[in-house]
Order: C-alpha cells, then structure tokens, then sequence
C-alpha cells in the first residue's frame, strides 16, 4: 500500500476545526488523488460544491496545507470553493525517482546546475514547470470542473502561468503573487543569501526537526516582513506538521529548484494570457525581484498590478487584510 493510500481512501470526508486567532471555525472538506500518467497528486477540495472555484498553486516546496487557514475561510465565505494540491514532489504527491537526486548526489547536482544557471546554460531536469501544470489540470479534471479561478504565489505563479495560457478555456481570472516570466537569472532572480539557504537544505535533506525549523526560521527572516516573531510554538508545530506530513525525504526540493532553473523561457505564453489577471508584488522581494511584476504586467494586456512597499516575498498580516479586499474585487470583476 502506497503512503498516499495508508492514510485515505480516495475521498475522505472530514470535519476539521481550524483556529483562527481567537476564533475556532468548522468547516468540511474532501481529500483525495488526481492521476496524471503514473503520478498521484494529492488535493484538499474545501467546497462547497456550488462555489466558484479557486485553484491555489503553491509555491517550491509549499504544501497544501501550508495556505493560511483565513484565506481559505475567507474565500468559503465569499461564496468561492478553494482547491488545494501538493505539487509532485511535495507533501502526500508522488515522488519522482531520480539517480541525480538522490541523498548522495543532490547537493553536487544542484551546485553544478547553479553554475550553469549562472553561465546561462541548459540545464536538464526531470521534469518541467509546463509539466507541473498539467498536475494542476489533472485535480480540476478529477473534480469535474471546467473552469476555475487560479491563483499562483512563487513557483506556483510560474506553474499558473502555463495553466492560464496553454489551457485558456479553463481559467477564469488569473492572480500572480510573487513570481516570474522570464527565465530566472541572476539578474532577476533570489538574492545571494536566499540561494546560501537554498544549498544548504540540500546539504542537510536528512535534518532533525529542530535543524528543520530554525533553516525555516531563517529563510522566513529573509523572504517574509521584518519584525514578525517566528519564535513561537505555532511555528514549530506547523513546520513539524509539514515534515511529518511529507516525510524527511527532501530531495524533492532539488527536483522542484532544477524544474524552476531550467524552466524554458514563458514570455511569449505569458503575452498570450487573455484571462482578467491581478498581479501582486512586494518591493523587497529578495526572491525575485519586483522588476519581475512589471515585466508581466507589461506583458499581460487585461492586467492590474500592486506593489506593495514594504512587502518581500510573502503576503503576512501587515497586509492580510487590504490584499483580501483586494482579491474578492479581482475575483468579482467578471
């Protein structure tokens, strides 16, 4: 029996009590498996059925239960049905088997993919970002739907850009939270110091929970607001719930990097979006880095763009509130 089916059977109806701040919110969702080819991507239907549907593509190494909890009761309450998934490679999805990145050889697979990168050479991955789109299409095929709102944060932008360009007829509006359309590089790609993070999780694939969490700690100081305290038992559970919900192996991480380093360049597919989109960026993303949003937006005919000062890469609570107000404007604009 596969870990995927260890733990459901292919839709599982559950009640989940979520706290929210001070408040405690019940509400039902579906789990259950997509089929693409020989790959199971594991997705979290929240409902209600006759909502409008929201796709939510999450970013490298994101898992579906790493959206915040408000967003999700945010949209349900605003008449939307949020859709979930763990990309290939990440949380309950399969795995993808590959010699190069194997506990041995990821770290020296990454760093001489790196120095490709920045010789801008190709680089040869396992899999590509137009095929982690068709994952995402797979979930909205096994749930019978044919038209979704998405959305797409980080390498999950990336991702949504080919389910809204390459598959038009399925998407309804498009909302692009720190991403790219260009093939990165290291002129618009992560700062030094995000990309020292980045090699060394594939140092360390094996790392204890407490290793786990203070490199989260790290990155999050790097890429979320200044100031926001990560020392908190939440936190530690949250990263702890991830590992153990997607095991220790993190040689996925490096599969999901080398698809983004090696990504063949988007701007023509990009041009070619003709969905309603809403495109949201922080100034200090040390990331990718905001002149990716006004690439886009100049690439995107039917599209609004907001900077947003102080923001890096992640929308965090200074913002929560004014980005919602925001987004259901975007999503109530057909």
């Amino acid at each position: 029996m596969s870990k995927i089916e260890s733990k459901r059977s292919y839709k599982i109806s559950l009640l989940v009590i979520i706290a929210m701040f001070t408040n405690s919110n019940l509400f039902s969702y579906e789990e259950g498996v997509a089929r693409n080819n020989d790959l199971e991507i594991y997705y979290r239907d929240y409902g209600p059925t006759e909502g409008d549907p929201i796709l939510l593509v999450q970013g490298i190494g994101g898992q579906l239960i790493n959206w915040p909890q408000h967003l999700i009761e945010f949209l349900i309450d605003n008449n939307f049905r949020p859709i979930v998934f763990d990309n290939r490679d990440t949380g309950l999805s399969s795995r993808v088997e590959s010699n190069l990145f194997d506990k041995e050889n990821i770290n020296k697979t990454i760093i001489r993919n790196y120095i490709r990168y920045y010789l801008r050479l190709p680089i040869k991955s396992e899999y590509t970002i137009d095929d982690m789109a068709t994952d995402a299409i797979s979930v909205l095929d096994e749930l019978q739907i044919e038209k979704s709102h998405v959305l797409g944060i980080s390498m999950g932008g990336m991702i949504s850009q080919i389910i809204v360009s390459s598959y038009p007829d399925r998407a309804k509006t498009f909302t692009l939270i720190a991403s790219t359309a260009s093939t990165p590089s290291p002129f618009n790609g992560p700062t030094r110091e995000v990309r020292k993070l980045f090699l060394e999780r594939t140092k360390n694939i094996d790392a204890s929970i407490d290793d786990r969490v203070n490199r989260t700690k790290k990155l999050f100081k790097i890429i979320g607001y200044e100031g926001i305290d990560l020392d908190t038992d939440d936190f530690y559970e949250n990263v702890k719930m991830s590992v153990e919900r997607g095991g220790t192996d993190d040689t996925g991480f490096g599969r999901q990097l080398t698809a983004i380093l090696g990504s063949s360049n988007r701007l023509n597919k990009v041009k070619s979006i003709e969905a309603k989109t809403f495109i949201v960026h922080g100034y200090e993303d040390p990331l990718i880095k905001v002149k990716n949003a006004y690439k886009a937006h100049s690439l995107i005919s039917n599209s609004q763009l907001k900077i947003i000062p102080d923001m890096r890469h992640l929308i965090e609570p200074p913002v929560f509130d004014q980005f919602k107000e925001d987004l259901l404007i975007h999503l109530n604009s057909l």
